[in-house]
Order: C-alpha cells, then structure tokens, then sequence
C-alpha cells in the first residue's frame, strides 16, 4: 500500500458528515452517536486522506447483521481486525477513503482514548504540528511499506495518547 501524507483538507468535516448520516441510517436506534476521529478530524494536522469514524452503539452483537448494508457502501467487512470488541469495515481498497471503528457503548476505555487524542491534537496546534512532521517524514521514509510507516509512529502515537488521556482526565 502507497503511503501518501497530504496536507488539511477543509472538506474532510463535510465528507465526515455526509458518510456519518449514511452510517446512522444503516445502525439506526442502535447507533447512540458517531464521531470524526482520527488526523483527518484535526483542523490544519497532515493525514494520510482517510476519513476515520466512530460509531458508538449500544449493542455490538447487531452490527454483524447490517454487514451486507456497509458492502453496498462499499465497505469491506474486517471483523474485530485485532481490537477486541471492535467492528471494523474500511473503503476504497488500496487506495482508502474511509474507516469505521464501532465500540459499544461498554468499550469507553476505546472511546475514551480517540476522542482524547482528537481534542488534545485540537487543543494544542504545536502537539498536532509535531505529529504531522513526523507523519510527512514517514511517508517519505516508507512510501511503499505501511507497516514501517506505523512502526515508526507507535512509540509518538503511545506517548500521545498518554498525555491526551491525562489531560481529559484534568479538563474534562
């Protein structure tokens, strides 16, 4: 997979928007909220161009059954996909467009820790200035291997979520 880092892109809200509602439609009554994580969601921060979303549901256990409502999205269904009590689907193949990560409500630690990094990235431009150096240095570094390019941003994106947790945990 080609790992491409662009800089912000001011539609990604709307583009976070228009497959949020189709994601609420297919979810309905099960779907509590869904939110826009991830870099794209960060005013000004460089991102690989993939729209990353979390719905929170009640019950995970009927996510399983709308499966063939996120193919005719275009969704690839990918199971837990290494988290446990995850649902995840992806877009676009290669060439990714969106994510769907769905926590049930009782996964709060998960949701707690990607609306913490997104608030904390929102809240301190210098922090989100540094991630996405960092991210532009990678993608040059390991154009053609996504597994360097993450291995590269484990140990930034670990000490990250550690900061944007305490500070949540401070500042509500």
């Amino acid at each position: 997979m080609h790992v491409r880092v662009v800089g912000y892109d001011s539609r990604w809200p709307q583009m976070f928007a228009a497959e949020a509602e189709k994601i609420q439609n297919i979810l309905g009554e099960n779907c509590i909220a869904v939110h826009h994580i991830g870099s794209t969601s960060v005013p000004n921060l460089a991102a690989k161009p993939i729209i990353d979303i979390l719905p929170v549901v009640r019950d995970l256990r009927l996510v399983d059954a709308k499966n063939a409502a996120f193919e005719a999205l275009g969704y690839e269904c990918m199971g837990e996909f290494g988290i446990a009590g995850r649902r995840y689907f992806r877009k676009g193949g290669d060439e990714r467009t969106h994510q769907i990560h769905i926590f049930a409500q009782e996964s709060a630690y998960d949701i707690a820790r990607h609306l913490a990094v997104r608030d904390y990235l929102r809240a301190f431009p210098q922090e989100a200035a540094a991630y996405g150096d960092l991210k532009r240095r990678l993608a040059q570094q390991y154009s053609e291997d996504i597994e360097g390019y993450c291995d590269g941003k484990d140990a930034f994106v670990k000490a990250l979520e550690r900061r944007a947790l305490l500070w949540r945990e401070k500042h509500g």
